[in-house]
């Protein structure tokens, strides 16, 4: 960890995603700065004025702070991004590990199901079933998202598994007389979580994307919620005549996409014992 703290290719991005954490749990403050800190005071008489003293982004077409509305959007699109990559885990974790473990049909059928997800077209997928849900919330963007996110995180999760149960440390617990279940929860699941871990630091970038794209076509957080995905989408209409409303939260979305894909790329190479 301490060779990490000295890498800029770590710490730089670390910052980043530091920075894009206070952002969502502290939108208030950051909005604040440069704004009147309400994303919901709003008057039509400002309705696509470009920035100006106390609104650095300018307006958007409801006449709110652009500003604002861009800080406080970290924090649903964060939200999303973390939650999702969070439930994606313990799923991977969870099967990974049966299917690593004991093999033979607990494999066969955990393996079967990843291909079907696999083979099943992810985007198509998302809004069919997004459609059936009467409320596009954090949570229910969510939980579609980690439904067609675990079978790569599990697949990873199992070959760490499968190497890991052949190790001498594993055979000497079973030969004093440890259980399987003990086997794997306390020397196979902790020694192979550092893969599917590293891949989860680049998993949230990947999702924050793909919940600005759901939002992006009508189908994932709707209004009143406040994101980066939803603001794309109202710009869509508008960003001919004035770009900062397409600008703004396209570089912030950017910028905290390209900060988790670099962490995850950093918590890599440092992890993998072939780039040592």
């Amino acid at each position: 960890m301490a060779g990490l703290l000295r890498r800029p290719r770590f710490m730089l991005p670390a910052a980043g995603v530091l920075l894009l954490c206070l952002l969502a749990m502290f939108p208030s403050a950051f909005s604040g700065w440069f704004g009147h800190g309400d994303p919901r005071q709003c008057s039509l008489d400002n309705s696509g004025l470009g920035p100006r003293s106390g609104h650095p982004f300018g307006f958007d077409v409801q006449g709110c702070d652009l500003y604002s509305n861009v800080i406080y959007g970290a924090r649903s699109s964060l939200s999303i991004g973390v939650l999702t990559t969070i439930l994606t885990l313990v799923v991977a974790v969870v099967l990974g590990s049966l299917a690593g473990f004991f093999g033979g049909i607990t494999d066969t059928m955990i393996s079967r199901v990843m291909d079907v997800f696999f083979g099943f077209p992810t985007l198509i997928g998302m809004i069919v079933v997004l459609q059936a849900f009467a409320v596009h919330s954090v949570l229910s963007v969510s939980l579609v998202l980690t439904l067609f996110s675990w079978p790569v995180l599990t697949r990873v999760m199992r070959a760490a598994v499968l190497e890991t149960r052949s190790l001498d440390f594993v055979a000497a617990a079973r030969s004093v007389g440890a259980g399987p279940l003990r086997i794997l929860a306390r020397h196979v699941i902790p020694n192979s979580l550092t893969p599917v871990a590293v891949l989860a630091g680049l998993n949230i970038g990947a999702v924050i994307t793909a919940e600005a794209g759901l939002t992006f076509l009508g189908v994932g957080l709707k209004a009143p919620a406040i994101s980066w995905g939803i603001q794309l989408n109202t710009a869509q209409q508008y960003f001919t005549e004035h770009l900062n409303l397409l600008l703004f939260p396209a570089l912030f979305l950017s910028a905290a996409v390209l900060c988790f894909v670099l962490l995850g790329d950093a918590l890599r190479d440092a992890f993998d014992p072939e780039g040592r």
